[in-house]
């Protein structure tokens, strides 16, 4: 709807636009044929209400932000209206009668019409005003140069005239002053700013026309056709640029006078500063070599010249101030930029969060320190249980945890580089410490640290685990990192909340360590893996009910490794979980048949690693599926830390344990008693069977009463739960004994069998139906 009405008035702008052009044109003709004052004064009469009509129309129109300017030209085109009107009645014959009334009458009118040129491209803007002025000041005082030397001197100064004509003067030089401000305006426009170039080219026009009356027009008594012509179209500029679309326009102004420059001014006023001295020198010589030169013939130049100096000299001061200026932004950009660079260094050689250095400063300084020869330790530190700590308060929690821990080893490390690893990982290099002195300052990181920290209103325990490295000078950084490492590691599995001295045979359980786990995973591909089969025997008829799984590895043409040598390497690298499935999909293939022929049911252990993957659940549906053994056949054995530890991971794993339970599936907390042994967790959580630890089995001879009471404590609170007994390590008959007399309900151990391989154990389930009376297709539905 904008777009529609707008489109009439553009179309009523342009019809406006070209009846202008074409009245102007039509008057150039008749300012050619003009011989009398009436007919001139008719002539201006229309070519000023020419511009008046244009002025009011072109504001109607276009709407321009800023329209003072406009009406500033206005008002002046309308005093030069009334002048004209004021000679067509006082003065009818001649305009050489009241000459200077005539040009105070006409003088009026530029201070005005000055005022409305200069104020076209200001439009109100900070230090538009002053912009420009310079530059074309120099240029105005250039022509004016010329225009005395080529036009005045010859006309008035040496025919004499000067002394009785000398009021011709004012309106030309007020021309000069009008021409400034039109030279100002085409430095300050651009390539869409016609309406500018216009009012630019009309005051060029004007001075043209009243220099041509003041050489000629002036003796004759009546303006030439230079000068009519000149009005005439000085006026029809007007009229053209008060209605061009362009009028409406705000030029963008350059941001300073160093910037105006580029907008083509430099070769002109830079021409014209050499120009001028030059052709004043000529002009005075010719004078003085002709015998006319007079007083006004060195003053008037000389002043246009000193004025000219003046302005180049206003003009270098401005760009001496913005060279300076932008030095000074220059050297202030430099600073800033130097002071980036700085700030990027430092965030990308310390940690965001603690502010600490990262581990890249720590080996560059730690490569200083081996290269020095002087003695040091590198510690270093890994929190323990952090991941609780996440999972329990959350991550803000963590992360301001770790930024108390950073403060207080900074505290109590004083000058020695601390910096943070990884995650919950810190080190500490001291440099120039005995083994002694790294020694003593392990055991305070040590007991600081096993003080609570205050986070959040929470007191949390930030234990850590230490490696301690001597440094070596014959070692690179990259070593000795490397083994810090590694005794922190041991530290981890010695029990976390101590330090390990770093030795060579850490070195070499590590390097072993790693070629197990290549080992492993080659052992994967190559079906090296077992599943050897121990019974679990019901105490009442001592008939097999069903059997443990447990892995065995035997290398292609080695001997068999114990499961002791490779599980906790396996739990490390987190390769129990591919082993873990194989051994539950195996594990289930094969007990499938024995289950259906003699209502065998299969434990198999699940490592806490294998809990904490978001497929667990699934994964154990999907191995009974495929080996047809049903969900009740299954017993997934856990240790007690897996249920009562808190955070995500526990609740993953009772989440995946209660919906496994939900299809059928049982779970035995294995190795009870050796843990928590918490009533709580086994009231509540997702269990069926305890299994008793072999360290609560009696040992041969008389039995200890303390042994007696506490595993009949445990099979008695187990029944009070309604949940199921199992005891580990039975070895003699006497223990059988014990535990048929205490109520225990199965056993396992090396008195009924050892692991054996899976032919072994069929023999074994044969044996026990066939003492049992059953057939061999029997089965029980899968109870124990």
């Amino acid at each position: 709807m904008g777009h529609e009405l707008a489109r009439p008035s553009a179309n009523r702008a342009a019809v406006f636009l070209w009846v202008v052009v074409a009245a102007a044109a039509l008057l150039v003709p008749f300012a050619f044929a003009v011989s009398t004052l009436g007919g001139l004064a008719t002539l201006m009469l229309g070519s000023a209400a020419l511009v008046l009509a244009a002025i009011t129309a072109g504001v109607r129109l276009h709407r321009p932000p800023f329209p003072r300017a406009w009406w500033l030209i206005f008002i002046a085109v309308g005093l030069a209206l009334a002048g004209n009107v004021i000679v067509t009645v006082a003065l009818p014959t001649s305009m050489s009668g009241s000459p200077v009334a005539i040009n105070i009458v006409y003088g009026i009118t530029y201070p005005i019409l000055c005022a409305g040129v200069a104020l076209l491209p200001n439009h109100r803007r900070p230090g538009a005003a002053t912009l420009g002025l310079t530059e074309s000041a120099i240029i105005a005082c250039g022509a004016a140069v010329i225009w005395w030397m080529v036009f005045v001197d010859p006309a008035l100064i040496d025919t004499g005239g000067i002394h009785t004509q000398a009021y011709l003067l004012v309106e030309p030089f007020l021309d000069l002053v009008l021409f400034g401000f039109g030279v100002r305006l085409l430095l300050l426009s651009d390539s869409r700013s016609v309406s500018y170039w216009l009012v630019a080219a009309s005051c060029v026009a004007r001075l043209v026309a009243d220099t041509a009356y003041l050489t000629v027009g002036s003796s004759a008594g009546f303006p030439t056709r230079v000068s009519t012509v000149g009005w005439v179209v000085c006026n029809g500029l007007l009229a053209v640029a008060a209605l061009h679309p362009s009028m409406k326009r705000t030029v963008d102004l350059p941001v300073n006078q160093a910037a105006l420059s580029g907008h083509g001014a430099t070769r002109l006023y830079v021409g014209t500063v050499v120009a001028t001295p030059v052709l004043t020198g000529v002009f005075l010589l010719h004078e003085g070599l002709t015998g006319t030169l007079g007083s006004l013939d060195v003053v008037v130049p000389m002043i246009a010249v000193a004025i000219t100096s003046a302005l180049v000299v206003q003009r270098m001061r401005q760009l001496n101030r913005i060279a300076a200026q932008r030095a000074a932004d220059l050297e202030k950009a430099l600073e800033s930029e130097a002071e980036l660079q700085r700030e990027l260094v430092f965030r990308s050689q310390h940690d965001g969060l603690t502010g600490l250095p990262r581990r890249s400063v720590l080996h560059d300084r730690l490569a200083v320190a081996l290269g020095s020869g002087h003695p040091g330790a590198l510690l270093l530190l890994d929190l323990d249980e952090f991941k609780d700590v996440n999972d329990r308060f959350g991550h803000t929690v963590g992360d301001d945890l770790l930024r108390e821990v950073s403060a207080r080893l900074g505290t109590l490390l004083g000058r020695s580089l601390v910096a943070r690893m990884h995650s919950d990982e810190f080190a500490v290099l001291l440099e120039g410490a005995t083994l002694t002195d790294a020694w003593s300052t392990t055991e305070r990181v040590l007991t600081a640290m096993r003080r609570p920290l205050a986070v959040h209103d929470h007191e949390l325990f930030a234990t850590v685990s230490i490696g301690l490295r001597e440094l070596d000078e014959a070692l690179p950084a990259a070593d000795v990192v490397r083994d810090a490492y590694v005794a922190l590691h041991a530290a981890k599995e010695a029990g976390r909340n101590q330090f390990v001295l770093f030795d060579e045979q850490l070195r070499e359980k590590r390097l072993a360590a790693s070629r197990t786990v290549e080992r492993l995973r080659a052992a994967l591909t190559r079906d090296e893996f077992l599943v050897h089969f121990q019974p679990l025997v019901r105490i009442a008829d001592e008939r097999v009910t069903g059997v443990e799984a447990l892995i065995r590895w035997q290398p292609a043409g080695e001997r068999m490794v114990p499961p002791d040598r490779f599980i906790g390497v396996a739990e490390d690298s987190g390769l129990i979980v591919p082993i873990g499935a194989w051994v539950l999909r195996e594990s289930c293939r094969v007990v499938a048949g024995w289950h259906r022929r003699y209502g065998t049911v299969v434990s198999v252990n699940v490592s806490p690693r294998q809990l904490r993957e978001p497929d667990f659940g699934m994964m154990v549906l999907d191995a009974l599926r495929t080996s047809t053994l049903p969900p009740e056949a299954l017993i997934l054995e856990i240790t007690e830390g897996v249920l009562v530890d808190s955070g995500t991971v526990t609740e993953q794993a009772i989440s995946h344990l209660s919906m496994l339970r939900s299809h059928g599936v049982r779970v035995a907390v294995d190795d009870f008693g050796t843990g928590y042994s918490s009533l709580a967790y086994l009231r509540d959580l997702p269990i069926d069977n305890i299994k008793i630890d072999r360290s609560f089995m009696p040992a041969p001879g008389p039995v200890d009463p303390a042994v007696r009471t506490v595993v009949k404590a445990i099979i008695d609170l187990a029944a009070g739960l309604h949940l199921s007994t199992i005891a580990e390590g039975v070895e003699t008959a006497d223990q059988l004994a014990l535990l048929r007399e205490l109520g225990c309900e199965r056993a396992q151990g090396y008195f009924f069998s050892r692991p054996v391989p899976e032919p072994d154990a069929v023999r074994l389930l044969q044996e026990s139906a066939a003492a049992a009376g059953l057939p061999a297709h029997y089965g029980d539905g899968g109870h124990l």
